[in-house]
Order: C-alpha cells, then structure tokens, then sequence
C-alpha cells in the first residue's frame, strides 16, 4: 500500500463531518432559544435545557470521533451481544422504568436517566447488516424476508409497549436494509401489507393509540388535541421570515414542553418559512450524504451500516415533521440533533462515527 493509499484511507468524509457540525450548532442554538421561558419557570435557570444537552453533546462528539476511529467490522461481530443488551435494557424498562407524561420509556442509574430505545436503534442497525453479510441464504424468497425480520420481533414488542414511534422506526430499519440487500422487489409487497395489518392489530390493543387517530382527525373536539393545535398556530405565525430568533410567543406555555417533540414548530414561528426549509435542507444533504457513502463502500458490511443509519435519520426527520404538521397522528418522537434528548443525541452522534469509519474505509477515499 502506498503513502497516497494509506492517507486516503483515513480520510473521513468531510462534507458529512460539516453537516454534522453544522445540525448540532443549530440545534443547541434553537434548543437554548425554544427552553429558555420553560428552564426559568421550572428551574430558575434559562440554559438549564441547553447547559444538559450541552454536555450530552460533548459526550457524543467524542465517542463520535472514537467510533469513526475503530473498525466497523468489530463492531459488527458483536452485533448479537448489542442486542442482547439492547432486549435486556428494553425489559428493564417494563419492570423498573421511570413514567414521565404517561409513558414509561427511562432507565435511571444513580443521578442519570437515558432511554434504551435510543440504543436499540443502533443495536439493530448492526444486528441486520451481522445477519445479512453472514447468510449463504439467496436473498430472494418471502419466507427468507420473513425470518430475518422475525429476528426484531422481540426488541419491537419490548420497544413497542411504551414506545410505538421507535417501534415503527425499527420495523422500517429492517425493511430498508433487506430492501437494499435484494434484488427482487415483488414480495415487499407482501411485507407492506403484513406491517400494515401488523399495525393495524398493534393500535387496537390500547385505547389510548386509538383515541390519538381520533385526536388527529378532530384535534379541536379533544382536550388533548391542545398541543397540536398551538403548534398549527405557531407554524402559521412564523410567516416566511419568521418573528426572530428568541421572539415565539408560543413557546411560553401554550405549547407544551415545546423543546421536546414540537420544537420544529417553535423553529417555523422564529424562522418563519426560510428557517424551516433550510433546517429541512440540511437533513436532505445530510441524508443524500450517507447515500453517497453507502454508495462508495468498500464492502456489504459498509453498505448497509450506512443505508441503516441513512434510513434512521431520514424516518425519524419525516416522522416528527409530519406530526408537528399533523400530517400524522402524534408518535412522540424527536427531531435528531435538534429536540431536546441526551440519550437520543448521544446515540445519534455514535451512528454519525459509525457513518465517518464507513466513509474512512470507503473505496473513495
């Protein structure tokens, strides 16, 4: 191996490594604009919200820059023990999980707390691509789609009891990366179908998903259709600019925990349209660039770390957008780098190194 070969070899993708840098200065900024009134009420301190995702974040680049350091290969080889972490985790949150706003989805240890649903995601993206590189199996038949994704049907029951938003987001992962790993496209029909009844049953096994469809269609006629109401008003406020950075009126109370889930619709009233689209801009390179890398892999292994990881960002981004929108019923789920969330930003910056050793190791260079 030549000099010129060795350099290249280690060279991250550098376009990938601004976005990434880019989404989470932006999303500090609008994080600490969004929680300001919401950390003064509670805790007396306006940066409280962004002085935590502060230090999550910190945590993240640095095992970001470690994990894009290491072998993904190896990583890969411990797939099934990651997941079996992952099904104990999950577990643990049934028997001993913290209940906040209804939903029991925390883990504490000592004076931390983190979702294990967060790592469950990253867990599975690497138990499909262990599964999918190893099988002698042609990759054609349904019943051989059917198998694998059988595999996640443990973690999605496990997730899917408290957390039906990260349920959905791990049944696309498996779909996307079989999808990728096939070359017939008839029997996802099928796939389709079943998820759908899947889905369908899954809804009709508790009262309160099915009182979110009605919430969705009316959210006038329910109390709890509140929320999705003012974030409606705070998007048709925004206009095309925008009131200005740290000017949301809706922000104060009338939205409900606004730097959570609903932070696209305190970015839409502050930015206006401009803002909105350029943040959404900044996901479709960030998503276009992990296509590349997949693209350009050096091997299977690669390819499907970074379509799993490309498939992630892109479900989650389309997911919290069209609640905030309701173009969806709401699922509760985050925008990456953006909503409030040690635990989901911690995991996201790890699949963002998974993604820069794939694009180091890369055929390209």
């Amino acid at each position: 191996m030549t000099v010129e070969e060795k350099g290249r070899e280690k060279s991250f993708d550098k376009i990938l490594l601004c976005l990434i840098i880019i989404l989470v200065i932006a999303g500090l900024v609008f994080l600490y604009s969004t929680s300001a009134y919401n950390g003064r009420v509670k805790f007396h301190d306006s940066a409280y919200y962004f002085k935590k995702q502060l230090f999550a974040t910190s945590l993240g680049l640095m095992g970001m820059y470690l994990v894009s350091c290491m072998d993904y290969h190896l990583l890969v080889r411990f797939a099934p023990f990651f997941y079996l972490i992952s099904l104990l985790l999950s577990l643990a949150v049934l028997l001993f999980g913290d209940e906040y706003n209804g939903s029991k989805r925390w883990l504490s240890m000592g004076p931390l707390s983190f979702q294990p649903s967060e790592f469950a995601k990253v867990a599975v993206i690497l138990l499909l691509t262990f599964v999918l590189i190893k099988t002698d199996e042609k990759k054609q038949g349904i019943g051989y789609m059917i198998r694998t994704m059988a595999i996640l049907l443990p973690i999605v029951g496990l997730v899917g009891t408290n957390n039906l938003s990260t349920a959905i987001i791990i049944l696309g992962i498996g779909v996307i990366l079989i999808f990728v790993s096939n070359p017939r496209y008839l029997p996802f029909i099928g796939i389709g179908a079943a998820g759908i009844v899947f889905i369908g049953i899954f809804l009709s096994m508790a009262s309160y998903r099915l009182e979110r469809l009605a919430i969705w269609r009316n959210p006038e006629a329910y109390e709890k259709g509140f929320q999705t109401i003012q974030g409606l008003y705070a998007i048709g406020s925004g206009g095309i600019f925008g009131k200005g950075l740290g000017s949301s009126l809706q922000k104060l109370g009338f939205v409900p925990e606004a730097q959570n889930d609903m932070i696209f619709s305190i970015i839409c009233e502050e930015t206006g349209l401009a803002g909105s689209w350029f943040l959404i801009f900044l996901f479709a390179l960030l998503i276009w660039r992990l296509m590349v890398i997949a693209t350009h892999a050096r091997d299977l292994c690669g390819e499907l770390l970074a379509v799993g990881i490309m498939g992630h960002i892109a479900m989650q981004v389309i997911l919290n957008i069209a609640v905030v929108t309701n173009t969806i019923p709401n699922t509760g789920i985050t925008l990456p780098f953006v909503s409030y969330g040690g635990t989901s930003v911690l995991f996201l910056l790890g699949e963002m190194g998974l993604a820069l050793a794939v694009s180091r190791d890369s055929l390209g260079g």
